[in-house]
């Protein structure tokens, strides 16, 4: 066992502060890696205030780690010392299936029902996981992500989360060129939408409230921006879009948004609202159009995301703060107060109390 650093949500009430704890022991087929950051995702917060059903507790948070190989264990063939690696939202899946150690060749892990999440979650040992907010973590290897070098390692952070929570519905739905993508609200999920869905080639479209964002839409890559809070934007994109991905997490009224799809056109949820949102049918039949959902990617398909975001020199626009700001963090990302992504640099922890 190794002793860890970290910060801790101790209640749902309480602030996070600084907390040490017991990593695993590394098997054979593990990887240790050293955590140098790690960004702050919405779904965090949720999670440590449990704003989304029961939690561990102590719990400490964090999904979208970047650091380097201290440690593999005998087995491992795919990393060594000083490797760039990330660690994303599950360390481990299927662990109860007979084909849990065979190698994956679909794209659809993350949706199993027995996921072990990097934190709040039990891993395959019946113990509570832990999360990034720390100094160092213990993986298997199959669930360790290769990071270009290209890549600045605070800024590829929330590709772990918010990159692959992007990639893959627009991989999915197959934006591309001659596709016209509108992407809903430019937050942290929704700027990296911009990114991939230009990269890939298709047009794309902003729709955000107000025009705050115009001028960081344009540079982040958009072809266009509309404001929803104008009347007339609604009937100016009618039919317009093969795709939207809605990444806004208030309640909204979906079917005016629908009706800006072309016929056989999808719509896609990747943000989640507090409250059930009312639908009408006609929207939907209307254009033949769908209301879809989508949840992270597989490991296969997240290697392929970084892969894609190396080639592409993509990463997230972000704020680095200390571990000791977390708190601040957390109260100014609930204010959508941050440009896009909150990343902790973990050398802060050294000072952590």
């Amino acid at each position: 066992m190794s002793l860890a650093k970290a910060f801790a949500a101790h209640s749902p009430k309480e602030p996070l502060k600084a907390f040490t704890f017991e990593r695993r022991e590394p098997n054979d087929d593990d990887v240790v890696i050293d955590i140098l950051y790690c960004g702050v995702c919405h779904s965090d917060i949720h999670q440590a205030r449990e704003e989304w059903g029961e939690a561990i507790f102590p719990m400490v948070p964090g999904h979208e780690i970047v650091g380097r190989v201290s440690k593999v264990g005998a087995n491992v063939t795919k990393f060594r010392e000083g490797d760039a690696v990330g660690v994303g939202c599950f360390v481990d899946s299927c662990l109860h299936c007979q084909n849990r150690d065979q190698p994956r060749d679909v794209d659809t892990e993350q949706y199993t029902t027995d996921l072990a999440l990097t934190y709040n979650s039990l891993g395959r040992d019946g113990q509570p996981t832990y999360g990034g907010y720390s100094d160092h973590i213990v993986v298997r290897e199959g669930y360790v992500l290769s990071v270009p070098e290209n890549l600045p390692l605070d800024a590829a952070a929330p590709l772990l989360c918010a990159g692959i929570t992007l990639y893959s519905p627009l991989k999915h739905w197959q934006a591309g060129p001659g596709k016209k993508v509108a992407i809903l609200g430019l937050g942290g999920l929704g700027h990296m939408g911009v990114k991939l869905a230009h990269a890939m080639g298709a047009e794309v479209t902003v729709l955000s409230r107000g025009t705050a964002k115009k001028d960081d839409a344009k540079r982040l890559g958009a072809d266009h921006y509309y404001d929803t809070n104008e009347a007339e934007t609604f009937s100016t994109l009618t039919d317009r879009f093969d795709l939207i991905i809605n990444t806004v997490a208030a309640p909204i009224d979906w079917g005016a948004y629908l009706n800006l799809l072309t016929v056989d056109g999808t719509m896609v949820l990747v943000g989640i609202p507090d409250a059930p949102v009312p639908l009408h049918a006609f929207p939907l039949i209307r254009g033949r159009r769908s209301l879809a959902g989508s949840n992270i990617g597989s490991i296969k398909e997240t290697q392929e995301m970084l892969d894609f975001c190396g080639k592409h020199n993509i990463v997230s626009d972000i704020e680095l703060i200390a571990i000791q700001d977390i708190n601040d963090a957390y109260e100014r990302v609930v204010k959508s107060d941050v440009r896009y992504r909150f990343v902790i640099d973990m050398a802060s922890l050294k000072n952590a109390d």
